[in-house]
């Protein structure tokens, strides 16, 4: 008889996410020949529309928006050799306070128990042993993000089927020394501008607050090839500039928090699947 392969499952918003909120552990755990399941909430189309047009503006098309982001998913997924998509396709909230976060259908209006059904199917379906997604605030506090967080960490509640349940983070260091680089190449970011000032970063956590850290520097080509695939999305180009060496030393260990766990597997970890091989 077989055994049955670990199963990654990562809960993303927006098409683009999968690439820079943990497309390296996406690639590395493919490429070790884990199952890997990527969960998409929402079609993108508040993102821009070709030629860097904005949600609102002349020429933004919602549906064009959305078929063009899907066409993206689609490369990203082959970028990081992902075993499985699944899209739950509900539109695109848009950020905190705009019209479309109660639009009829939107992601941020959905009642959280109906979207975690769905999710709950999706887990039932595939029995992940590690699922990773947002914190409470989204990381940085994007509706969809927090919709995210909610509708997962209830389907796990629904199932108890994942062994652990992480979330997404960045270190204070790591941020600083983002900021830093990105103002060698002229962007104007807002963390940017925060380590500028010398403040301690808004985003992320303390680095002795982070649980776990994997290191993907085998797999930054693979991740920067993903993000590459959403070049519609403006946000998405300054850390394209960097060019793949210098993106995948700055962005090539991948952190989180881990918020679930039956394994026993001590901390902190270098492996999202400690305990579990």
């Amino acid at each position: 008889m077989t055994e049955r392969s670990l199963t990654l499952m990562a809960v993303h918003a927006h098409p683009d996410d999968e690439a820079t909120s943990g497309g390296g552990v996406l690639a590395r755990y493919a490429a070790e020949g884990i199952t890997t399941v990527l969960v998409t909430c929402t079609d993108g189309r508040c993102g821009d529309g070709p030629g860097g047009v904005k949600p609102g503006d002349p020429g933004h098309d919602p549906l064009a928006v959305a078929a063009l982001r899907r066409a993206e998913l689609q490369a990203s997924r082959a970028a990081l050799k992902l075993t499985h998509l699944e899209l739950l396709e509900y539109a695109d909230s848009g950020m905190m306070g705009w019209p479309t976060n109660d639009a009829p259908g939107s992601f941020w209006s959905t009642p959280v128990d109906e979207g975690a059904e769905r999710l709950a199917e999706l887990i039932r379906r595939y029995e992940p042993d590690v699922v990773v997604t947002y914190d409470e605030n989204g990381f940085y506090g994007h509706p969809d993000h927090i919709q995210a967080h909610r509708i997962t960490m209830a389907a796990v509640a629904l199932t108890g089927i994942p062994a652990k349940v992480y979330w997404t983070t960045a270190p204070h260091s790591a941020m600083a020394e983002l900021g830093k680089v990105l103002r060698e190449l002229g962007v104007d970011w807002e963390e940017a501008r925060i380590a500028e000032d010398d403040a301690p970063p808004q985003l992320g956590l303390p680095d002795e607050e982070i649980s776990t850290w994997v290191d993907t520097r085998a797999y930054g080509a693979q991740k920067y090839d993903a993000l590459a695939a959403h070049a519609s999305q403006s946000e998405n180009l300054m850390f394209l500039r960097m060019g793949k060496e210098r993106f995948t030393e700055l962005m090539g260990t991948e952190t989180f928090l881990r918020v679930h766990d039956r394994t026993g597997a001590s901390l902190p970890e270098d492996d999202l699947f400690a305990g579990l091989r």
